[in-house]
C-alpha cells in the first residue's frame, strides 16, 4: 500500500497584480521525499514554497498538511528581529524532545558562535542563522529556498552531509546543480504556472526537460499545419462554397482557440559580451608576490602566469583572501613584496559579488545607461536600451522600477547586463551564479566559452567551475595558494580532497599550475568534540526513553477494540509508533558510529 502524503498542494492558483503566476500547480510530498523544485526566475518557485509552508494563502486550490507533521521553511530574507542572540533565535525553532545542543552545533558549523547580535548581522550571516533554526528540530518536512547562497565551499559540502543524515522530507530551490544532484531523488518542474514531476533526481532533469520542450514544439508545428489545411478548405473547398459545413467551421474555430491558448515557454536571456580589441598574449604575470594585513598573511610567495583565453577559477573558504588575490592579479592592489606585470591593451570589466555598483535608488534604465542616452553600444553597434533590457528578460514597464524593488534574480541579471555592456577583453566575475536560474547559467557558461578574452571567476558553485574553468587557484591556508589544471573535480582528483582540507594539509608546489597532489586522507581527530561526547552520554538515555514509548504504543495497539472504537486514535498511534521506531533506529546508528570513533581514538 502506497504511503499517504504528509503535504499536498492541489490545483493551486495565484495571481500577483495582473499576472497569473500559478495556474493549477500541484505538489505531493511523501515521508522522506527529496525533491528539487526548479523553474525559471519569476516562475513562482519561492511563492509555491511559501504556500507549502502556509505563509501565503492561494487564490484557489487546497493545501493539506498531515495532522501532527512538523514543517520548517528557510526564506531568502529571514527576520531575526526580537531575539537577543543568534543562539536564542535558533533555539526558538526547537520543540519538546529535541536535542537542546543541536542549535549551537549547527551555528558553529555554519560559522557563527551563537552570541551574535541579530541586528548587526549581514544578510549572509542572517541566512546561516536561519538555516540552523530550520535544521535544529529535524522536522518531518524541510523547505529550503536557495540554502547555499552566501555559503562557501566547506560550508556547502558540510551542509550536504548534514542534510543527507536527516530522515526529513526535503524540497530544495537552488541554482547549485551539484547540490541538487547530490541530494534529490525526484524533481518538480514549475513551468508557466503548472507543475510536472519527474521521478528522478535533478541529474536527470535537464535531458527530460529538453525532451518535453521538443515534443511541445513538434505539437505546435502539427497544429499550425492543421490550421493551414482547414483555412485552405474554408477558402477554396467546394463544399465550403456551397453550404458552409458548420461542424467543420466549429472545428477550425476550436483549433484556432487551442493555438491561442497553447502555452509557450518564456523567452530566453540573450547574453552578449561587448568585446574590446584583443589583449596581448600575456595577460598577467605574478612573481613571488606576498600580501599581509595587520600581521595576517593573505598571500605568501605566489607565482603564476595568466595567458589570453585562460578561464581561472579562484576557490577558497570565506575569508581566505580570494578578493585580495584578484586585486593583486589585476593591479588594483600592490603586493608587499614580489611584482605583478600586466599585459598590453587590457580592458577589464567586473561583476562585484555584492552588486555594489548598483545604486538602489536608481531606476533599471538609469543603471544600464548611467543616466545617459537611450542607446547603448554593444559590440560596436548601437542598441536601444529597451531592446537590451528585453535580452535580459526585463519588460519595458520595468524601465522606471527602482533597483531596490527588483528581486534577487532580477538584480543578478541587471548586474550581468551592466558588466557585459562594457567593452572588455578581461572579465572578472565575483560569484556570478548567485540568484541566476539554471537556464541563465547555461547561457552564461556558453557565453564564457565563446568569449575570446580572459576570464577570472570566484565561485562556490562546483558544477559551474567544472564547466567553465581551465584551471583553478585554491587557498591552502596560511597564505599559500596552489594552481591546478582543470575545474573543481579535476582539482579534487589531483589534490586528494576538496576545499574542506585536512587539519594539516600537505601543500603542493607553489605556482605550478600543473602540479598534481598525492591522494592524502584526513588524519583522525585527536579527541572527541564536545558535541560528540555529549551525544555518547545522552543517546543511551534517549534510546531507552524511546523503548518505553514504543512499548506503550504497542500495548495500546494490541487492544483489538481500539480500531472500531476510535479509528483516529488507532491511526495516530500507528503513525507515532512508526516515527518513534525510526527515531530509535537513527539514535542507535548515531551511537554506534560515535562508539566506533571513540574506540579508534583510544586505540
Amino acid at each position: 500500500m502506497a504511503a499517504a502524503p504528509i503535504l499536498a498542494l492541489q490545483q493551486i492558483k495565484l495571481t500577483l497584480g495582473s499576472t497569473l503566476l500559478l495556474d493549477g500547480a500541484e505538489l505531493s510530498v511523501l515521508p522522506g521525499d527529496k525533491i528539487a523544485l526548479v523553474g525559471r526566475n519569476g516562475s513562482g518557485k519561492s511563492t509555491l514554497l511559501k504556500i507549502a509552508a502556509g505563509e501565503i494563502e492561494p487564490d484557489g486550490g487546497k493545501r493539506f498538511l498531515q495532522p501532527g507533521a512538523t514543517i520548517r521553511y528557510l526564506p531568502q530574507e529571514p527576520d531575526l528581529s526580537g531575539y537577543k542572540t543568534t543562539l536564542e533565535y535558533a533555539e526558538a525553532g526547537l520543540e519538546g524532545g529535541n536535542d537542546p545542543f543541536r542549535a549551537r552545533y549547527l551555528l558553529e558549523h555554519l560559522g557563527l558562535t551563537g552570541d551574535e547580535d541579530p541586528s548587526r548581522l549581514s544578510g549572509g550571516e542572517a541566512r546561516r542563522a536561519a538555516l540552523a533554526r530550520v535544521l535544529a528540530p529535524e522536522p518531518d518536512i524541510i523547505l529550503l529556498d536557495e540554502p547555499t547562497n552566501h555559503l562557501d565551499l566547506p560550508a556547502i559540502e558540510w551542509l550536504e552531509a548534514e542534510i543527507k543524515s536527516l530522515r526529513s522530507a526535503l524540497i530544495i530551490i537552488s541554482h547549485d546543480r551539484r547540490f541538487l544532484a547530490d541530494l534529490t531523488k525526484s524533481t518538480m518542474w514549475l513551468d508557466r504556472g503548472t507543475t510536472r514531476r519527474l521521478n528522478k533526481g535533478f541529474s536527470g532533469f535537464e535531458e527530460w526537460r529538453d525532451t518535453v520542450l521538443e515534443e511541445e514544439e513538434l505539437a505546435r508545428h502539427k497544429l499550425d499545419r492543421q490550421i493551414v489545411r482547414e483555412e485552405h478548405w474554408l477558402t477554396y473547398g467546394v463544399t465550403a462554397r456551397r453550404k458552409r459545413n458548420v461542424g467543420r467551421l466549429e472545428r477550425l474555430s476550436g483549433l484556432r482557440q487551442e493555438r491561442k491558448d497553447q502555452r509557450r515557454s518564456v523567452g530566453e536571456v540573450k547574453l552578449t559580451v561587448t568585446e574590446a580589441d584583443m589583449s596581448g598574449k600575456m595577460v598577467a604575470e605574478a612573481e613571488h608576490i606576498s600580501k599581509a594585513f595587520d600581521g595576517r598573511v593573505i598571500v605568501n610567495d605566489f607565482t603564476t602566469r595568466i595567458i589570453r583565453g585562460d578561464r581561472i577559477g579562484i576557490i577558497g573558504a570565506n575569508g581566505a583572501g580570494k578578493t585580495t588575490l584578484i586585486k593583486l592579479l589585476t593591479g588594483e592592489l600592490q603586493p608587499d613584496s614580489g611584482k605583478v606585470r600586466l599585459g598590453a591593451s587590457l580592458e577589464l570589466a567586473s561583476l562585484d559579488q555584492r552588486r555594489a555598483k548598483l545604486d538602489p535608488t536608481s531606476t533599471l534604465k538609469e543603471a544600464l545607461t548611467n543616466g545617459g542616452s537611450d542607446t547603448l553600444i554593444i559590440n560596436g553597434q548601437p542598441k536601444h536600451v529597451m531592446g537590451y533590457m528585453r535580452d535580459f528578460l526585463f519588460t519595458p514597464e520595468q524601465a522606471r522600477t527602482p533597483v531596490q524593488k527588483l528581486s534577487g534574480g532580477e538584480r543578478g541579471r541587471l548586474a550581468l547586463a551592466r558588466a557585459l555592456a562594457l567593452p572588455s577583453n578581461f572579465l572578472v566575475l565575483d560569484e556570478p551564479t548567485n540568484d541566476l536560474d539554471l537556464e541563465t547559467l547555461d547561457l552564461l557558461q556558453e557565453m564564457l566559452g565563446d568569449y575570446p578574452g580572459t576570464v577570472m571567476v570566484v565561485s562556490h558553485d562546483r558544477d559551474f567551475l567544472d564547466r567553465v574553468a581551465t584551471s583553478v587557484i585554491v587557498a591552502e591556508g596560511e597564505g599559500q595558494w596552489t594552481e591546478y589544471a582543470g575545474g573543481y573535480s579535476d582539482m579534487v582528483v589531483q589534490r586528494g580532497y576538496g576545499v574542506m582540507a585536512p587539519e594539516a594539509p600537505v601543500k603542493g608546489p607553489k605556482g605550478n599550475r600543473n602540479a598534481a597532489m598525492p591522494s592524502i586522507a584526513a588524519p583522525p581527530k585527536a579527541k572527541l568534540s564536545f558535541k560528540q561526547k555529549h551525544a555518547l552520554e545522552t543517546l543511551p538515555k534517549t534510546i531507552a526513553a524511546r523503548d518505553v514509548e514504543i512499548s506503550r504504543l504497542q500495548a495500546l495497539l494490541a487492544d483489538p477494540k481500539l480500531y472500531t472504537r476510535d479509528p483516529k486514535a488507532f491511526a495516530d498511534a500507528s503513525a507515532k509508533l512508526t516515527a518513534t521506531e525510526a527515531l530509535k533506529a537513527k539514535a542507535e546508528d548515531e551511537w554506534l558510529e560515535l562508539e566506533a570513533i571513540r574506540e579508534q581514538i583510544e586505540g
